[in-house]
C-alpha cells in the first residue's frame, strides 16, 4: 500500500511502480481532496486516516500489507503501523520524519509547501525544484514540470489546506520504540524538506530497522526508482 506525499495524487509515483517487482500487487489511494477523492466533510487526522484506510482494504480484500509511505505519507505509514501492528506486516518509510518534533528544513524551503501552487503552475515548479526537492532536480530542474504537473491531477486548495492540518501537533516519537515490524528506511543525500539527521534518528528509536541512504533528493523514489524499486522490492521478500 502506497502512501503519497502532500498535495500529489497517486500518478505520481508511476515511476517507482513501473521499476517494482510485476508480481507485487500495489495499493494506491488518493487522500481526501486530493486527485480523484472527494474533499471530506469534517478535518481528519492520522489517526482517523489510518482507520479509514482499514476500511478500504477490507472492502479490497486484503487483511495483511506491507506499507510504504513517501514524505507526508510516511508521517500516515507510521501511524497505520502503529495502529494496525498485525495488518502491516512491513514498513518502508521514504524522504520522511516524525511529525512536528524533528529537525526541520531551512523557513525559505518550508514556506514554499504552504501551497499547492507548484502541482498548478509548471513554471514556478521549475524554479523551485533546486532548493525545495534538491538531488537530480538541482541539474534537471525542467523534470519537476513532468514529475509535478504531469503526473498529478489538480490538487484542490482546501484539500491541501487539510493535508497540512492533519500533521499539524503530530508525532510519531513517542511510539517509534513500540513499531516491532521490520522497516526499511530509505533517505536522500540531499533531501532540503528532510535533513539527514531526521532518518538516522527514526533508525535509532525503530527497533528492527534498517537505513539506506542514496544520492539523490526528495523525490529520490521517483528519480532514483532504478535503484530503489528493486531494493525495496528485495526487503519486501
Amino acid at each position: 500500500m502506497l502512501c503519497n506525499g502532500i498535495g500529489a495524487s497517486l500518478d505520481l509515483l508511476q515511476p517507482f511502480v513501473d521499476r517494482l517487482d510485476p508480481s507485487i500487487p500495489i495499493v494506491r489511494f488518493d487522500a481526501p481532496g486530493v486527485g480523484g477523492s472527494e474533499l471530506p466533510r469534517v478535518p481528519y487526522t492520522f489517526a482517523t486516516l489510518a482507520c479509514t484506510l482499514g476500511h478500504v482494504l477490507d472492502d479490497l480484500g486484503f487483511e495483511e500489507v506491507d506499507v510504504l509511505g513517501i514524505s507526508w505519507g510516511g508521517g500516515l505509514a507510521q501511524q497505520f503501523a502503529f495502529q494496525n501492528p498485525r495488518r502491516c506486516r512491513r514498513l518502508v518509510l521514504v524522504s520522511t520524519a516524525t511529525g512536528s518534533l524533528m529537525v526541520p528544513a531551512s523557513p525559505s524551503v518550508l514556506s514554499k509547501m504552504v501551497t499547492p501552487r507548484r502541482f498548478r503552475d509548471p513554471v514556478y515548479a521549475a524554479s523551485i525544484a533546486a532548493n525545495l526537492y534538491g538531488g537530480r532536480l538541482r541539474d534537471q530542474p525542467a523534470l519537476a514540470k513532468e514529475l509535478l504537473e504531469g503526473h498529478s491531477r489538480l490538487t484542490s486548495g482546501r484539500g491541501y489546506a487539510l493535508q497540512l492540518l492533519a500533521g499539524l501537533g503530530w508525532t510519531s516519537l513517542p511510539f517509534l520504540p513500540l513499531i516491532r515490524q521490520p522497516t526499511l528506511i530509505l533517505a536522500g543525500d540531499d533531501d532540503p524538506l528532510i535533513p539527514i539527521a531526521n532518518p538516522r534518528l527514526m533508525n535509532r528509536l525503530l527497533p528492527h530497522s534498517s537505513l539506506h541512504i542514496f544520492p539523490d533528493g526528495h523525490l529520490g523514489l521517483v528519480t532514483h526508482a532504478h535503484d530503489l524499486a528493486p531494493r525495496v522490492a528485495d526487503f519486501l521478500r
